[in-house]
């Protein structure tokens, strides 16, 4: 931290991970509740000698500074005040001439108490959650849950993995970057690398993770220890109540990721995009960001069923989760935080995710090109993301059917065009990247009169072709 970047905090004013406290000559009690609730929750900032609702820096008194920190490190080290005790170092700054003290609270892996009471932070501040019986349950929950996909389990051999799985990983991961470090690895030390065999803490025993077992384990294996496990892909735009496809997932994450991909791509047309000067599926994007999420950063000690599903005019996922706060997720506000890093750092070696919080961002961006419409993040218990699919996206029901959710081709283009080159119109909604030969394979015509239609379509300004050939695709007007 640096004078800088303290200002910046003190001007962005309170919320939940930052406090002020006047505290001028001494440390007042609730100072210890604040750090109490951090710790207890994500963490935080907080700043002696700002006042709390104004932000102005009257300081804390010079004279008294040395006290105050030897009083505050006494006491945050006394199991019998803060327990289980902490470690912190207070920082002194001078802003403006005005003495300030910084604290910084990280996030801690067990439940603390502040003289046998137990404190939570929400927006509104500290609270004290001790009487509420189902509130410090969740709070337990989501401190045992922190490291849950990190439970080993010392009598399950490494037979009790899909071999096949961990080979095709392999292949993945090498084939995306070369020399890499897994290329020269057997089974074993691709899981010892990657923190999937651990030692058990309180037995001393090594043994393959919960993690491992998720990726990396045999059907059977995974049900008898998370037997709540599954994943539930539903597919709804004509029977509502109900739905019109759904696919029940129970196998390891590297498939499970492969047939989500599949299910999504089965139901949801392409939409090219030029993304610089490449031509990219928005659609595949998305899928791959939203899939990789309620995978990789799903709560998996809770036994919510994940969802991912689609409707006429969206589509949405839904996962538990160990909310770092409430609400809906800004994308100049969001703070990542590391969910199941195990899991995530497979997931990131295969190519199936990239760094931590790029998947907010991709979605945002890509969802933009593929819909003109703009996602939404809700952070609670159950996690939930919403793509919006108004514009442009096309669902296809069935065999040469398309239900479009597009005002793209409207009537006025309909009557200009023959019922042949409507056709054409029809499978460039699918996948607008559709080359001449697949245009006519799907047809069952010949490329030459694929050719024909094409060329009257573009004359009649209704498509146009953008970027190459090869790499290009066809835009609708």
């Amino acid at each position: 931290m640096n004078v800088n970047e303290l200002k910046k905090i003190i001007e962005s004013g309170e919320k939940i991970n930052v406090e002020f406290k006047l505290s001028e000559n001494d440390l007042t009690k609730d100072v210890y509740q604040s750090v109490c609730s951090f710790n207890n929750r994500n963490g935080g900032h907080i700043i002696l000698g700002v006042v709390d609702q104004t932000k102005e820096i009257r300081g804390v008194n010079p004279q008294k500074t040395d006290k105050m920190l030897k009083d505050f490190t006494t006491s945050v080290n006394n199991a019998n005040k803060i327990n289980p005790p902490l470690y912190l170092t207070p920082q002194i700054f001078d802003i403006n001439g005005k003495t300030v003290i910084y604290i910084w609270v990280p996030e801690g892996t067990q439940l603390r108490r502040l003289n046998g009471r137990i404190w939570d932070r929400t927006h509104e501040g500290d609270i004290d959650i001790t009487d509420n019986a189902e509130l410090v349950y969740k709070m337990y929950a989501r401190k045992q849950s922190t490291y849950f996909v990190n439970k080993v389990y010392p009598k399950l051999g490494l037979d009790f993995l899909d071999f096949d799985v961990i080979q095709r990983a392999k292949k993945m991961a090498v084939s995306r970057v070369d020399n890499h470090p897994w290329s020269n690895m057997n089974e074993e030390e691709i899981l010892r690398s990657t923190g999937l065999i651990l030692a058990d803490p309180d037995t001393g025993q090594e043994g393959i993770t919960l993690a491992a077992i998720l990726l990396f384990g045999k059907d059977q294996t995974i049900m008898s220890v998370l037997p709540q496990y599954k994943t539930d892909a539903i597919y709804r735009v004509k029977n509502m109540d109900r739905y019109d496809d759904r696919e029940v997932i129970i196998t390891n994450l590297i498939d499970s990721y492969r047939r989500l991909m599949d299910f999504g791509k089965k139901h949801l047309n392409d939409s090219f995009v030029l993304d610089g000067d490449q031509s990219v599926s928005a659609r595949d994007k998305i899928l791959r960001e939203i899939i990789s999420n309620i995978l990789a950063h799903r709560d998996y000690s809770n036994a919510y069923t994940a969802q991912f599903v689609i409707e006429s005019n969206r589509i949405f996922t839904k996962n538990s989760n160990l909310p770092h706060g409430h609400g809906e997720l800004k994308l100049n506000q969001f703070e990542p935080f590391p969910k199941n890093p195990p899991i995530s750092k497979v997931f990131r070696e295969i190519g199936y995710a990239d760094e931590l919080g790029s998947g907010m961002r991709n979605t945002n961006k890509y969802t933009k090109l593929y819909s003109g419409g703009t996602p939404v993040f809700l952070e609670d218990n159950i996690f939930e993301i919403v793509i919006p699919m108004e514009s442009v996206a096309s669902l296809q029901v069935g065999p040469g059917e398309f239900y479009k959710v597009t005002e793209r081709v409207t009537d006025r283009v309909t009557d200009r065009v023959t019922e042949k080159e409507q056709e054409i119109l029809a499978l460039l909604l699918e996948n607008a990247g559709y080359t001449m030969p697949q245009l006519a394979e799907k047809l069952k015509i010949s490329r030459k009169t694929v050719a024909m239609r094409l060329k009257s379509l573009k004359e009649k300004s209704v498509i146009e072709r953008v970027g190459s050939d090869r790499k290009g695709y066809w835009k609708i007007n």
